[in-house]
């Protein structure tokens, strides 16, 4: 197998947490992601629906949980509903879950055909009050296609309008926004590949290799070890292209003198990691790009005492700027005379350095949360400063993925080379 087993007590776990935080005579009902069109008959490969995925493991199309946790018949109280497979499912596309399989996978004993899952919402529906219902609340969401679930809720609350309608989506990131034992495991994993790809770059990197190749190099190393490939698009920008922060051409060469950034990642069994790392093209370091890459790594090594139980996202924020103002005066980006000037909106700074710190990581690369959540124990984030020299084509972030303890934050990608000095060791050896 591909990914190691998930245990299904894992998603036991998660429907009883969630039933705690329901209201009395309620329903939830979560849907399965669609398969998009891209052009002509093709598709686009599937995704499942993150939360869907948090309460069953199942990553199928086609796929419904319903829960009812005061249903009279305590074999209502949790029903899922697969896709039957059929003879020509199975020919064309690799049989489905069956029954069976989806109870030992799930933990739930009620397993239905999708086909029915219309007739037993209508007789079901009538025993509750509260219904609850999936939408994308992620406060970065730009959302242009009309997912299943969003079409679920228009029909639902035609056909039942005077039933009271609840937002499934807060009580989900309350859930999903500290990790469990067995995701920790996972996301673990999904670090430990993440780190042999990049070991297996820096004997790879040199003058005249595309972007597209350290990419491919990248694949192969993540597939080979069990990941389905890159847990987000690759960036992957050399000299100016990496002061892009979302660029995803990967389409120019690597020029000697240049610093390549990578933000580059592995998945496995649906987790995320999130690595950063900023090398040179020839393996040495200019002074300006030695510089520049230490002042990066000292903000990253500073923002990791601060991102601790208690601290919020915005404060913490703050202080990263502060740190971060300190370096680029350093770096003689700006004066100090000119820092004390520029006012709250730390504008010189932002010239330079324009994004978040730190986000959640979980299912979803940018995982949910609620929003101003303070920081607590189990919580796992990026730290991902950066400083971006447009005028200089010269752009530098690192980035590694903590989980937030009671006394310290354990680093997932610890042993992930992040000094200067070694990075540059291990480019002079050849890649094996």
């Amino acid at each position: 197998m591909r990914y190691e087993p998930i245990s299904p007590e894992f998603f036991v776990r998660n429907r009883e947490n969630l039933r705690g935080l329901l209201k009395p005579h309620s329903m939830v009902i979560v849907l399965a992601n669609d398969i998009y069109p891209t052009n002509a008959d093709g598709t686009m490969a599937f995704k499942q629906n993150s939360d869907l995925f948090y309460l069953t493991g199942v990553d199928q199309e086609e796929t419904a949980l319903v829960l009812m946790p005061d249903a009279v018949d305590p074999n209502e109280r949790e029903i899922l509903f697969v896709k039957e497979t059929s003879e020509l499912i199975a020919i064309w596309e690799g049989e489905k879950l069956n029954k069976e399989q989806a109870r030992a996978a799930t933990g739930i004993t009620r397993i239905e055909w999708s086909g029915q899952f219309d007739s037993f919402l209508h007789r079901m529906v009538p025993q509750v009050e509260h219904i609850y219902l999936l939408t994308n609340e992620h406060l970065r969401a730009s959302v242009v296609v009309e997912t299943r679930n969003a079409r679920f809720i228009k029909e639902c609350q035609s056909r039942y309008p005077l039933h009271r309608y609840e937002r499934l989506a807060p009580l989900m990131h309350r859930l999903r926004i500290t990790k469990d034992p067995e995701e920790l495991k996972h996301i673990q994993r999904a670090c430990d590949i993440t780190e042999a790809g990049f070991r297996r770059l820096l004997g790879f990197i040199k003058p005249g290799v595309g972007e597209w190749e350290i990419e491919a190099e990248l694949l192969h190393e993540f597939v080979r070890r069990g990941s389905r490939g890159f847990a987000y698009a690759p960036i992957i920008g050399t000299g100016k292209n990496a002061c892009v922060l979302h660029y995803v051409e990967n389409d120019t060469v690597c020029q000697d003198g240049q610093m390549v950034l990578m933000d580059v990642a592995a998945e496995y069994a649906g987790w995320a990691s999130d690595l950063t790392r900023t090398v040179p093209v020839n393996g040495k370091f200019t002074p300006r790009q030695r510089a520049v890459y230490d002042a990066v790594l000292r903000v990253f090594r500073g923002a990791n005492e601060i991102l601790r139980p208690g601290n919020t996202p915005i404060q913490y924020q703050r202080q990263v700027i502060e740190l971060m103002e300190v370096e680029l005066v350093g770096l003689g980006l700006f004066t100090a005379e000119e820092a004390k000037a520029q006012g709250p909106d730390k504008a010189l700074v932002k010239k330079y350095f324009m994004h978040g710190t730190s986000h959640h990581l979980g299912l979803d690369v940018h995982d949910v949360c609620p929003p101003h959540e303070p920081f607590a124990e189990g919580m796992v984030f990026t730290i991902e400063p950066g400083i971006y020299i447009r005028e200089e084509a010269l752009g530098v972030r690192i980035e590694n993925d903590v989980l937030i303890g009671k006394d310290g934050n354990l680093d997932l990608m610890a042993n992930i080379p992040i000094e200067a000095d070694e990075i540059e060791a291990l480019m002079r050896t050849p890649q094996r």
